[in-house]
């Protein structure tokens, strides 16, 4: 069997157990890509190395996964966001569009360092909890997040651009300065589907419990009666410390901003400064680390999975076959619009082609046709890029998905249901748009 065909059917088989289910996503990014490479002729120890190449690209990820979740798992438990939280509540006044707006807004900025960890990191923490507040959809958060952030994601030093600078031989800054007016209108749109879906979550909540306000009150009216004592006590104790707590989430954020030094350390330094300030005794850090351990072991278990499957994937070359010999396959009466067509398929591309293999093994072969037919280098890249880039936080094969669904606590397979839909229509009327202002060739 060729490569491609077992590499496609991987993908396609870990993608529907994912989306089913039915196992954990650790059974189905490992057992897949093995048995495929055995079928491919590869042997265990071959497999042994692909493993120890994917798990070198994603341990420093893992690590990040670790400390990342227990630092915020501290910093929710010691009330950091609490007061925010409130505040947005009370402007708000339980209005879950305005929820919504914010949301893009927020992820927007955030993505400014072109990190899509960072936007997770940073956004996830502090919005979850008011979502839960007022029993909006978790999975909302990560549609509206992860679509500003992958819009933003079109600045010239994040990935995307990077790599078809690097293949197309421009400048990268160059590159992007035709994309402002499709970013523009990128966060434009998710301003509008912020407002719809925000309309629709509002209707659901209504709908659910009465009203907004008795949504909003509905978690403190499950409270057990004596918890109310305890709860003012913690609360006392927790105001104490808020503004120091307060600076030391700054402060690790800023380094991760920054780039000074790696997240996965940043985190790790803000764990250690974070346990002894809120909890004295060495008793209650284990505890508290326990507490978290769980949940950020179950992530970075994940994340490792991953990179067996991307190891096995790029080891074997299963990735670039599948690349060519799609393009391959495509009758010829449709290459002159090949940039088009694979551009209007850049969502479902980003779920089965990691982002090296769409930009460095499938953008060569698309531009070097659509060449032959008299269409422009830079017209096949922003066409591919504008169609995929925005699916880029919704695919299994980010590392980033991955660390906004263990902060959050939520399953990929329905953070597929929720968001492909809509993510893959803002891709194509993107595309559109950059047609009718002449970027992209027809």
């Amino acid at each position: 069997m060729s490569l491609s065909f077992i590499g496609f059917f991987i993908i396609l088989l870990i993608v529907s157990l994912l989306i089913s289910g039915k196992v954990t996503p650790i059974v189905a990014m490992v057992l897949p890509p093995i048995i495929g490479a055995l079928l491919a002729g590869f042997t265990f120890s071959e497999i042994g190395g692909f493993f120890e190449e994917g798990i070198g690209s994603v341990i420093s990820v893992a690590i990040m996964f670790i400390f990342a979740i227990i630092f915020f798992g501290i910093m929710q438990d010691v009330g950091l966001f609490d007061p925010m939280i409130n505040k947005m509540v009370a402007l708000s006044r339980g209005n879950v569009i305005t929820i919504s707006v914010v949301t893009v807004l927020i992820a927007t900025v955030a993505q400014l360092d072109g990190s899509g960890a960072s936007t997770f990191l940073i956004t996830v923490p502090a919005l979850l909890p008011v979502y839960n507040r007022l029993k909006m959809n978790p999975y909302l958060l990560l549609l509206l997040v992860g679509g500003a952030a992958s819009i933003m994601n079109m600045l010239p030093w994040a990935g995307p651009l990077g790599r078809t600078a690097s293949v197309l031989g421009v400048d990268v800054t160059e590159l992007w300065r035709p994309l402002i007016p499709i970013q523009i209108s990128g966060i434009v749109l998710m301003i509008v589907l912020a407002v719809f879906l925000g309309m629709r979550e509002q209707r659901r909540i209504i709908k659910k419990y009465g009203s907004l306000e008795i949504a909003a009150t509905a978690e403190q009216l499950e409270y057990d009666p004596d918890m109310t004592e305890k709860s003012d006590t913690s609360t006392k104790e927790k105001s104490k410390l808020l503004w120091l707590n307060s600076i030391l989430a700054l402060a690790v954020i800023g380094v991760l901003v920054s780039g000074l030094i790696p997240a996965g350390l940043a985190f790790m330094i803000g764990v250690s400064i974070a346990l002894p300030i809120n909890f004295p005794h060495v008793k209650d850090q284990m505890e508290t680390i326990r507490a978290h351990a769980p949940n950020a072991l179950t992530m970075a278990s994940i994340i490792l999975a991953a990179g067996l499957f991307l190891g096995i994937l790029n080891g074997t070359g299963m990735l670039t076959a599948i690349a060519n010999d799609i393009v391959s396959v495509l009758p010829a009466t449709i290459a002159p619009f090949l940039h088009l067509i694979v551009g209007i398929l850049g969502v479902p591309f980003e779920l089965i082609l990691s982002t090296d293999a769409y930009y460095f093994a499938l953008l060569p072969v698309v531009e070097q046709i659509a060449t032959g037919f008299g269409i422009d280098s830079l017209s096949t890249s922003y066409s591919m890029i504008i169609g995929n880039i925005v699916g880029t936080f919704v695919s299994p094969l980010a590392p980033a998905v991955w660390l906004a669904l263990g902060l959050s606590g939520l399953e990929m397979g329905r953070h597929l249901r929720y968001s492909v839909f809509w993510m893959w229509g803002l891709s194509l009327v993107l595309i559109v748009i950059a047609i009718f202002i002449g970027l992209i060739q027809v």
